[in-house]
């Protein structure tokens, strides 16, 4: 098949209309992309214990971010008090994006389970936010639908939270706040990188 319009420039009539054609209606290979997830703990306790449930479930994680502070929104205050922490996690085997609605329903019961573990007066002492980044963005899983959310199956959604453009994270007006500070930019660079770095490799 040609590479380029000026290879199929050169074709006959027909045969260029029959190259077009299925350059049209060509199904592209599905990319395997970059799982992470972010951890929003009580504390720094609930935060480790999450990290190893987390492990346990998805394998090594080659990337862990620092620990900040939760502290741009007070909406999850009633569920896990005003001393919460944010961590993410990035895990070393990429997964095909198709599983981001099945890797919802098992953090949301991970979460479910911790409460029983973690020593908390908290009701929702961990809520975990899996997603995954490829080259060109952020993708983050929903149990709640929105203006700015597709259906991804099985009673889950998905959003793009930021896009990666000429070196820059960019956001929107619907991304979380503490996203769209910038905070945690330098951290998904490093995953991009590693991503970009994986799938290079697969092709080869």
């Amino acid at each position: 098949m040609p590479s380029d319009f000026g290879e199929l420039a050169r074709l006959s009539s027909a045969q260029a209309v029959e190259t077009w054609q299925k350059i049209m209606w060509e199904i592209q290979d599905i990319q395997p992309v970059k799982l992470i997830v972010g951890i929003l703990a009580c504390d720094e306790s609930a935060l480790a214990i999450s990290r190893g449930v987390l492990l346990d479930a998805y394998g090594e994680a080659d990337m862990v971010s620092e620990v900040w502070p939760f502290d741009m929104t007070e909406y999850y205050v009633n569920e896990a008090g005003p001393n919460m922490v944010r961590q993410f996690m990035a895990f070393e085997n990429l997964i095909d994006p198709g599983r981001m609605a099945a890797i919802k329903h098992e953090t949301n019961r991970m979460e479910q389970d911790l409460v029983k573990r973690i020593d908390s007066p908290y009701p929702r002492p961990v809520n975990f936010d899996p997603g995954f980044i490829e080259p060109s963005k952020l993708v983050l899983a929903s149990t709640k639908n929105f203006a700015h959310r597709i259906y991804i199956g099985d009673h889950m959604y998905a959003e793009v939270t930021m896009t990666y453009n000429k070196g820059n994270w960019e956001t929107f007006p619907f991304t979380f706040p503490d996203y769209k500070s910038g905070r945690y930019n330098g951290f998904l660079s490093k995953v991009r990188q590693a991503v970009v770095r994986q799938q290079r490799e697969l092709k080869k």
